[in-house]
């Protein structure tokens, strides 16, 4: 018995027709784009990670066509692009939202409640991982460490850092954006589309007012290790275990420019708070 191409996703009869070819006017643009970028790099095919930003900030995903695109500025082969396109998650393959929202479920967030995060956005969205709603603003996904995980759970927007966050806060982040209410980051620039964040990405200037100038950086427990090293003394702290802190110690209240971390204080952020049990502990060997 055979296996039509329907059943398996897959073409078993005619080979895949060449990708159609940008319209002349939009590939023109580009090209002018890609020559810009090609010539910050001795060797050329070292252009291809921004070529392929450049690519997706005009679909907002990289198709066949910008991968054809990419290997004919380049002088490579499509398999060398696709290669290339396929290896890293930044690169998207298909259709999706004008929001990236990734919760990161790498261990520390994860067991901080950024999987009661992950959990709840899906059930509130409708969507699964990699899932983009239906009015096209929001595709969801889990991600990897991003380095923040003094700010344990850590929810990004077009990369942008949302901090310490919860799942009420993140429904709301959601909701807001799905909205068109204005949203800003924890700390960095401000937000734009993922496609106006694709052509950042691929080396050309955030030409919006004030979006240069805004900073963000890691937070002091991440820090610390660099300025010991620059000869700078840490400041003695003491913080108590949640389960036997001391009645009498007097609150931390910090002030509006202290940015704590979810490990400075205890904060309503941890799926193992005690409000959110994580179950029975099981003895050894059991």
């Amino acid at each position: 018995m055979t296996t039509s191409s329907s059943e398996q996703g897959v073409s078993l009869g005619m080979p895949q027709l060449p990708a159609p070819a940008y319209p002349d006017d939009v590939r023109d643009r580009l090209a002018r784009d890609a020559r810009e970028i090609i010539a910050r790099y001795p060797d050329s095919r070292s252009a291809l990670l921004p070529l392929l930003h450049l690519v997706q900030s005009e679909e907002g995903h990289v198709t066949r066509t910008g991968m054809q695109f990419c290997a004919d500025m380049l002088d490579l082969t499509t398999a060398e692009v696709t290669a290339v396109a396929t290896f890293y998650t930044m690169y998207r393959r298909g259709p999706s939202g004008d929001y990236q929202v990734g919760v990161c479920t790498n261990t520390l967030c994860a067991v901080m409640g950024g999987d009661a995060i992950f959990e709840t956005l899906q059930e509130h969205l409708g969507v699964g991982n990699g899932g983009t709603t239906e009015d096209g603003k929001v595709t969801l996904e889990h991600i990897e460490c991003n380095a923040a995980c003094d700010f344990a759970p850590v929810v990004m927007v077009n990369w942008e850092f949302f901090d310490n966050q919860t799942p009420d806060s993140a429904k709301a982040l959601v909701d807001d954006l799905r909205a068109g209410a204005q949203v800003t980051p924890t700390r960095g620039a401000p937000l734009c589309t993922f496609k106006e964040t694709a052509r950042i990405l691929a080396g050309f200037p955030d030409e919006r007012a004030g979006a240069v100038e805004a900073s963000g950086s890691a937070g002091p427990a991440s820090l610390i290790g660099l300025r010991l090293a620059k000869g700078e003394s840490a400041p003695a702290r003491v913080v108590h275990p949640r389960a036997s802190a001391q009645q009498d110690d007097q609150p931390h209240h910090p002030s509006p420019a202290e940015h704590l971390s979810s490990h400075d204080a205890p904060q309503d952020t941890s799926a193992s708070d005690p409000a959110h049990p994580a179950g029975p502990a099981a003895e050894e060997g059991e």
